[in-house]
């Protein structure tokens, strides 16, 4: 069984230099383990857009995978049978339940490497399958104070250059900042987050083909997939950001309104079945079984036209206030915003002719409003038709972010059994 975490917040610190440096002991392999005291790591507490993770300094982790993997899952309190996560940092559903590392870059035109870790709550595993696109947020301000950019002043704000290694692609981080201090209060809202912080710009360069190498990777704007005991359903595949599959709310029996707390039961089982077969056809895994194993990608974004409906916070969304609406499941749970790689997904797939999303979906100049179960996300995507297939040159959204600790998590030691 995979370790869980005793966690413990141990002050603040102030300067990088008192950062604790861990040893890490070698690899004992699961049979001949034991659990004896725990052992801090240094770590920093960010909420991203609408999610929340654990960051970690890659050179304050052991080298291994499978040590990081065993580390990640102690911290956020995984595998947890009661899906809560108490004895760890998740909050018990994908989007707080979240781990990224972020180190110095070796690549062209980068200046830090962002690898996003997704801790499965229910079982002991960690999906490095996608991007985060909220917790992007967060990275520029954390490699900034932390040391490991220096400033580098715009006229838009401060910019960090950031390499996803779970995608290969770049994207820049522009946000305040004085100095080497990130200043991330102010007057921006999003949906989804009470409280208004400092306005965070993040600019996604060439995210088509972000794991397939392909917009469409099937080369169909509309494929029919088979679910087995759920039947045949419609679906457009498309990959930007991160692979989505987006299907219309009517062939899946909903309104496209649900809260999460609602899509639950036959229908998330469909979709979930939806989501292995996009991942099969898309060529991201070989079988249905396989897919199963690794659910943060394709993301299943469920779409309907425009309707007033109440969302969250109790607020309702009239026709004019969304140019298509989505619900979205993300690595199996019903997400109660939109992730970001999949908001980036539906505007450039509503400007290709023959998506479904562009066939529910109004278009503007400006870019396109998506609704979601918290209220709305405005994403702009330049989108182009080349001999070699769709291309996205780019897409923008803005998010914002907030430091919630700093110190040390503490994660299980790891102890060898007497042969």
């Amino acid at each position: 069984m995979i370790p869980r975490s005793l966690l413990l917040l141990r002050g603040v610190r102030s300067q990088p230099s008192t950062r604790l440096s861990p040893t890490f002991p070698s690899f004992t392999p699961m049979s001949k383990r034991h659990y004896g005291q725990s052992r801090p790591v240094p770590a920093t507490f960010y909420r991203g857009g609408t999610s929340k993770a654990l960051l970690f300094n890659d050179a304050d982790l052991p080298p291994s995978r499978e040590e990081r993997d065993a580390l990640f899952l102690s911290a956020m309190g995984s595998p947890d049978p009661n899906g809560r996560q108490l004895d760890g940092m998740g909050g018990g559903y994908s989007s707080v339940s979240k781990v990224a590392v972020v180190g110095k870059s070796e690549q062209g035109g980068a200046d830090v490497d962002y690898t996003f870790c997704q801790v499965r709550v229910d079982e002991p595993v960690v999906d490095y399958a996608g991007n985060c696109g909220n917790m992007l947020a967060a990275v520029g301000p954390f490699a900034l104070e932390t040391g490991l950019v220096p400033p580098h002043p715009t006229e838009r704000g401060n910019l960090v250059r950031i390499f996803n290694t779970n995608t290969s692609k770049l994207i820049h981080a522009l946000f305040p900042a004085d100095g080497t201090r990130p200043l991330l209060s102010g007057g921006y809202t999003i949906d989804g987050v009470s409280g208004s912080h400092a306005r965070i710009s993040l600019e996604f360069l060439n995210p088509h083909g972000s794991r397939t190498g392909r917009f469409l990777p099937t080369g169909h704007v509309v494929d029919t997939l088979d679910l087995g005991e759920w039947g045949v359903v419609q679906a457009s595949l498309v990959d930007c950001g991160n692979p989505c599959a987006f299907v219309l709310a009517s062939d899946v029996g909903m309104s496209g309104t649900e809260t999460p707390a609602e899509i639950k039961g036959d229908v998330l089982a469909k979709l979930n079945a939806l989501r292995n077969a996009a991942s099969v056809a898309m060529g991201l895994t070989g079988t249905m079984a396989e897919a199963d194993k690794k659910r943060s990608v394709p993301k299943v974004v469920v779409l309907s036209p425009p309707s007033e409906h109440a969302v969250l916070s109790g607020a309702v969304l009239g026709r004019e206030d969304t140019d298509v609406v989505c619900r979205c499941i993300s690595a199996g749970d019903p997400h109660r915003a939109l992730p970001i790689t999949a908001a980036l997904c539906t505007a450039a797939a509503a400007q290709v002719p023959g998506t479904l999303v562009a066939k529910v979906a109004r278009r503007g100049d400006d870019g396109i409003v998506i609704g979601h179960a918290s209220g709305t996300i405005a994403v702009d995507a330049r989108v182009e038709q080349t001999p070699q297939g769709w291309e996205v040159p780019s897409a923008s959204v803005f998010r914002t972010a907030r430091k919630l600790f700093e110190g040390n998590v503490f994660v299980d030691e790891v102890e060898e059994l007497d042969p």
